[in-house]
């Protein structure tokens, strides 16, 4: 069951964009190669459903197509990671909504730091060792929960004006439910 990860991490990446578009008020840097890699995400993911389970006795073929395979799928999530970066740290952005920023900067340090230890849990030898430990919990936390969860209060905030029809943006409670 792991192409629904996937699948529940995309609209996170939507926001994720749209939000950076719109504090720097231009297009995603190389906005061509983000959806190329959207679109890779979504290929990808659905071949990686094994990477996982390799602790189950698979054949060493089978295993050595599951990490090759998700070690693949690094690439285009590597991708999206650095054009969000450039385009946060090669714009002025604009701060009138400061609490959704912290947010979008937030998923991205722990969709970053989740998405390294993924990396390492790609290789099937050291998902034999790391099985059954806190580190794979640890991976599927950073990237998946909190991931979805950070984009999820990001897009209320960025969002309030359009979903309360009116500005609920109290900037003290915002920055504690931040730092809470």
């Amino acid at each position: 069951g792991h192409p629904e990860v996937y699948i529940l991490i995309i609209p996170a990446f939507g926001i994720v964009s749209e939000g950076i578009s719109l504090f720097s008020q231009k297009i995603i840097l190389a906005f061509d190669s983000m959806i190329l890699a959207l679109l890779c995400l979504s290929i990808l993911g659905s071949g990686v459903w094994a990477h996982h389970i390799y602790t189950v006795g698979l054949e060493v073929d089978t295993r050595a197509y599951f990490t090759a395979v998700t070690i693949m799928i690094s690439l285009p999530t590597g991708t999206k990671v650095f054009n969000w970066f450039c385009s946060y740290l090669g714009n002025s952005m604009q701060l009138s909504n400061i609490t959704s920023i912290k947010w979008i900067i937030l998923f991205l340090l722990t969709f970053t730091l989740g998405g390294s230890t993924g990396v390492i849990l790609a290789n099937s030898a050291t998902d034999l060792a790391l099985h059954d430990t806190y580190y794979v919990v640890a991976h599927f936390h950073f990237v998946l929960s909190l991931g979805a969860v950070i984009a999820l209060f990001s897009s209320l905030i960025l969002y309030q004006k359009v979903i309360f029809a009116s500005d609920l943006s109290f900037y003290s409670s915002t920055v504690f439910h931040f730092f809470l």
